[in-house]
């Protein structure tokens, strides 16, 4: 009877201890249950954050599109308007050097009839004017049909 009671009390002891392994390891697998849940909430809103974010990055992907095309348009209309700023520049540089020629024929018709063959001033040309002026225009001959007229 020793013996029997030694390896029932064996048995029992076995017993208890396999029941106590099998609840540490069903609170192990609640616990990783609980954490795996934590940790699927924790993905969801990772993920929402993320699709968030990425709608704004391409938001803002899209204005500064929208601001390089801006920019480039002001470019172009920048550099027309500077292009007629020089075209006007020119032509009045050619202007200037024209009426400065007029104004020289002028004064010699006024010296020629007033000497009646005396040597006046001596006309310049128009690019004279326009080197003088450190500029140049390169359009038509639109006054010099009325500069002709003042030789003669």
């Amino acid at each position: 009877l020793p013996q029997e009671r030694r390896d029932l009390r064996a048995r029992l002891e076995s017993g208890q201890a396999e029941l106590e392994r099998l609840r540490e390891a069903e609170q192990e697998r609640a616990e990783q249950q609980k954490r795996s849940s934590q940790l699927e909430k924790e993905v969801a809103v990772l993920r929402e954050k993320i699709h968030h974010l990425d709608d704004m990055l391409k938001s803002q992907q899209r204005k500064v599109r929208q601001m390089i095309e801006q920019l480039q348009n002001s470019k172009s209309v920048i550099q027309a308007k500077d292009a007629a700023i020089q075209e006007l520049k020119e032509r009045v540089s050619y202007l200037e050097a024209e009426n400065l020629e007029m104004h020289d024929r002028i004064e010699h018709l006024i010296e020629k009839q007033v000497s009646r063959g005396g040597s006046g001033a001596r006309a310049r040309s128009k690019s004279e004017y326009a080197s003088r002026s450190g500029k140049s225009w390169n359009s038509g001959q639109e006054c010099q049909d009325l500069s002709r007229e003042c030789w003669d």
